[in-house]
């Protein structure tokens, strides 16, 4: 009977001992939160090639989301605008077809104007840390809220580069020198706007037409960062490149947000963390290949011009005034003078 009762306890003891190893084993395998994840796909869509140092972000955002999840929720990218055009993609995301989108703060104006603050021209920091700074500290996270407005979640600023501006004929050195010609812009009425003050006419034309417009000369000239010039050829149909440094091509990755506000909290975690990993990497690329970009455009034979600091204070000059006619409502004069305050801290 001793013999059986001792038995017994060791049977016991030996599932007690299965027992904790399995709940440490569960516990290990769960300590990347995979089990807690729901299967899910998310669709991310933008409007750059897959070259581009934009895409090289997104995927580092599905990476950083898929492995993050143990791969229960998969994400999508659509690039090179396959899911319609710039608008398109942001109305979609606005009315849920698209979960998260990276777009131009110009595209996203018509939804959400105080967004436009992105575009003052010559009011961010020509030096790309800097501009980043902002970007990403408290004054920026405002700028992201006000996204809410059109139903977007704002996630984070991503690169696309200084705009410059191109030219079929005339060679930019002033604002004179723009005086009659007529330049694309993104369907945006800030745009449109500043280069009235500039003495220039803006034409609106969809992303996908701009080369056409260009080589049947539409339009004379229109404005871009060093690698949408370069990874869509834009220079084979310009004779002129000039870096004006008035102002950067921000991009804002936002999802709808009806559907951001109802993922599971370590959903949300993880996009925004594949947000930050995927804003870097875009940084980081793009950092490394615009030398190589801006040597290739100089050797295809244009004229390469970088206008220099009287040229550009001259344009600054007549863009000033500028931001408070355009950025107007109390709201915006308020986010406005942050911002200032926070391009002078960092430019010190």
């Amino acid at each position: 009977m001793k013999m059986r009762n001792w038995l017994m306890l060791l049977a016991l003891a030996a599932l007690l001992i299965l027992g904790a190893c399995s709940k440490s084993s569960g516990s290990e395998s769960d300590s990347s939160g995979s089990a807690d994840f729901p299967t899910m796909k998310i669709t991310f869509s933008h409007n750059q090639p897959l070259e581009s140092p934009e895409h090289a972000g997104a995927a580092k955002f599905k990476e950083i989301v898929e492995e993050g999840s143990g791969g229960k929720i998969t994400v999508d990218v659509y690039p090179a605008s396959q899911l319609g055009s710039l608008r398109e993609q942001v109305e979609s995301t606005q009315m849920g077809e698209i979960d998260i989108t990276m777009q131009p703060t110009a595209v996203v104006t018509p939804f959400v104007d105080d967004v436009k603050i992105g575009d003052l021209p010559y009011l961010w920091p020509a030096e790309a840390d800097k501009m980043y700074e902002v970007l990403d500290s408290e004054v920026g996270d405002e700028i992201l809220t006000t996204l809410d407005q059109g139903g977007f979640k704002g996630l984070g600023f991503w690169p696309g580069g200084y705009k410059l501006m191109t030219t079929k004929n005339t060679a930019i050195k002033s604002p004179a020198d723009m005086k009659g010609l007529t330049m694309r812009v993104m369907e945006s009425p800030l745009l449109i706007e500043q280069y009235k003050v500039w003495g220039a006419t803006a034409i609106p034309v969809p992303y996908a037409e701009v080369y056409n417009s260009l080589q049947q000369g539409i339009v004379d000239g229109q404005e871009n960062p060093l690698q949408t010039v370069f990874l869509n050829n834009y220079h084979e149909v310009q004779k002129n490149v000039i870096e004006t440094f008035h102002g950067s091509m921000t991009y804002l990755l936002m999802a709808n947000k009806g559907w951001f506000d109802g993922l599971a909290p370590n959903v949300q975690e993880l996009i925004q963390k594949a947000d930050e990993e995927g804003k870097k990497e875009a940084r980081q690329v793009l950092k490394e290949k615009e030398d190589d970009y801006r040597q290739q455009i100089i050797d295809s034979g244009v004229e390469y011009y970088k206008l220099t600091d009287d040229e550009i204070a001259a344009f600054h000059e007549l863009s000033e005034p500028f931001w408070d006619e355009i950025y107007n409502t109390a709201e915006q004069k308020e986010l406005l003078k942050k911002v200032k305050e926070k391009i002078s801290q960092v430019s010190k």
